[in-house]
């Protein structure tokens, strides 16, 4: 939930969670499906390969495959109930998946209150936003960046969470400090811009969506700010927001 995940200019594949990714993880779709052929193929060969499951389902999630992504960690960590890397995995798959609750009461057993994960609280946070627990999802983040202090990924989390609840000077100073942290970073950028955008002052959020990107980019960027301002004839910009609350962080 830290960066925008639907459609946009950024394509960007990228796990926030420490206890998910792995070592030399693939960068560009190719790797990704690479990744998947063999991955997948050690998984069926062996479905209690923790390892194995654990990248099967972290590439099929990064291609966008949450339901087949959250099945396989799902049956991993029934073979493996004591490895709390696979639960991570499994409740950021759920959590992907639309299943909210049961994401975040996974996330919760794949940490311990005297050593939390800040990666996982910060996706505990998402999966409260998500249920419209503004509030308890905020104590979340605050927690992980008192772990983790000025972390982009948990402030641009922490941004969102007020974009939802419409508190939107509140959510410009999050996505800010965001973005002064990661300023290369597509997605934060495009949080702050809607958040921008939001307020009435779109110059100013184009000029932000569209910083050193090349014309086509900048341009589909513009196109795709005004349909999350505008809304889709069905939904209010601001409930459109939601989608933006990437689990991805």
């Amino acid at each position: 939930m830290a960066a925008i995940s639907t459609g946009g200019c950024s394509s960007i594949i990228r796990d926030v969670t420490s206890s998910v990714a792995t070592k030399a993880a693939p960068q560009s779709e190719a790797d990704w499906r690479k990744a998947i052929d063999t991955y997948g193929e050690r998984y069926r060969t062996n479905p209690k390969d923790a390892q194995a499951a654990l990248r099967y389902g972290t590439a099929l999630r990064a291609t966008g495959q949450h339901a087949q992504s959250s099945a396989v960690l799902e049956q991993a960590a029934m073979a493996n109930p004591g490895d709390r890397t696979l639960l991570a995995a499994y409740g950021r798959a759920l959590v992907d998946n639309g299943s909210y609750q049961q994401g975040f009461d996974t996330l919760s057993r794949a940490h311990t209150p005297d050593n939390p994960d800040w990666h996982i609280l910060s996706i505990q946070g998402t999966a409260l936003d998500r249920l419209g627990r503004h509030e308890d999802a905020r104590r979340y983040y605050e927690n992980a960046l008192k772990i983790q202090p000025n972390e982009p990924s948990v402030l641009s989390n922490l941004g969102m969470s007020y974009v939802l609840s419409k508190e939107l000077p509140k959510a410009e100073d999050a996505l800010r400090r965001a973005h002064a942290g990661a300023p290369s970073d597509a997605r934060i950028r495009q949080n702050l811009a809607l958040a921008i955008g939001l307020q009435g002052r779109f110059p100013e959020a184009e000029s932000i969506i569209t910083a050193g990107l090349p014309p086509d980019e900048a341009a589909e960027s513009v196109k795709y700010l005004k349909q999350m301002l505008q809304g889709d004839g069905r939904k209010p910009a601001i409930a459109r927001a939601e989608t933006q609350h990437a689990s991805r962080t």
